[in-house]
This record gives structure tokens, C-alpha cells and sequence, in this order.
């Protein structure tokens, strides 16, 4: 069974509220593929997922916390600590916000298939994906195809 990292934008775009096109789009294909698609893969999230979302006071988050609760966590070590280094040290990734840098070495070190994630800046993001290659291939990592989930519901879904 293939592998889906779930990074922090995949719960709070499910629980999303806003109203405005894009926002509504993207909560809807989310909730489509976790209510109608995540069957057919093993999930795992990391630590920091959970940190991010227990951090502070925001909407829903009870029911964020709730979504991810049976996932498989992983968590750093020595390795993954090494590969957030070099991708900030190798403009992978930015200093800030570290956490993209740990998705990332949390899905590449533990070999997900996929680092689902909302975040089209810094992971799933096509001009950024040859870069990411290298350096997980410097590192001896392997490297994880980054998506939303409306590339893995697949083309024959309606907007």
C-alpha cells in the first residue's frame, strides 16, 4: 500500500471556513479525497503537524486535532534533523517556517510515496521539485512526490 505524509494544510483546509472561490474549491477536493480517497493509502503525519495544530486558539481546531488522531506520527532524529539543515543551508527551503523543512525530511527519511500538502510555495511546488531532488539525492534520501489532494483525486474529478 503506498504512503501519504498528511502535512498541516490538509486538516485545516478540511475545516476551512472562508467563503471566497479558491478557499472553497480547495476545502471541497480535501474532503474528497480524505472522506473518498484515503482508504487506499497508509497515512502517517509528523510530530510537528500536531504541534501546529495545537498551537494557539483557531477555528475548529478540536476537530483538526480529531481528523489526524489515528494517523501513524512520525518523529525527528539525528537524520532528519541533518536533512532540515541542508535544506535551509541549500535554499531548499527557508529558515522560516521550519516546519515545510521538517514535512519534508519527515516524509523523505521515513520514504513516503507522497507529502500531501496545500502549500504551493514551498513543497508542491513544480519549480521547486527538481531542486528538492537533488538535494534529497545528495543526502541519500528518498524523495517524495509532493501533491495536493487534487492530484491525487485524479483527472476525472469536476471542479
Amino acid at each position: 500500500m503506498e504512503t501519504v505524509y498528511i502535512e498541516t494544510t490538509i486538516p485545516s483546509l478540511y475545516f476551512d471556513e472562508r467563503t471566497d472561490a479558491k478557499t472553497v474549491a480547495r476545502r471541497e477536493w480535501t474532503r474528497t479525497w480524505w472522506d473518498s480517497h484515503r482508504q487506499n493509502y497508509r497515512l502517517f503525519t509528523g510530530a510537528p503537524v500536531i504541534e501546529e495544530l495545537s498551537r494557539g486558539e483557531h477555528l475548529r481546531k478540536k476537530e483538526k486535532l480529531q481528523l489526524v488522531r489515528d494517523l501513524e506520527i512520525l518523529r525527528g532524529n539525528e537524520a532528519v534533523t541533518e536533512a532540515i539543515e541542508a535544506y535551509v543551508e541549500r535554499y531548499v527551503m527557508p529558515r522560516d517556517p521550519s516546519a515545510d523543512a521538517t514535512h519534508l525530511a519527515l516524509a523523505s527519511f521515513y520514504k513516503c510515496d507522497y507529502l500531501l500538502t496545500w502549500n504551493c510555495m514551498h513543497l508542491a511546488n513544480a519549480n521547486k521539485f527538481g531542486h528538492i531532488r537533488r538535494v534529497n539525492t545528495l543526502l541519500g534520501l528518498h524523495v517524495p512526490q509532493l501533491v495536493t489532494p487534487l492530484e491525487m483525486i485524479g483527472e476525472n474529478h469536476e471542479t
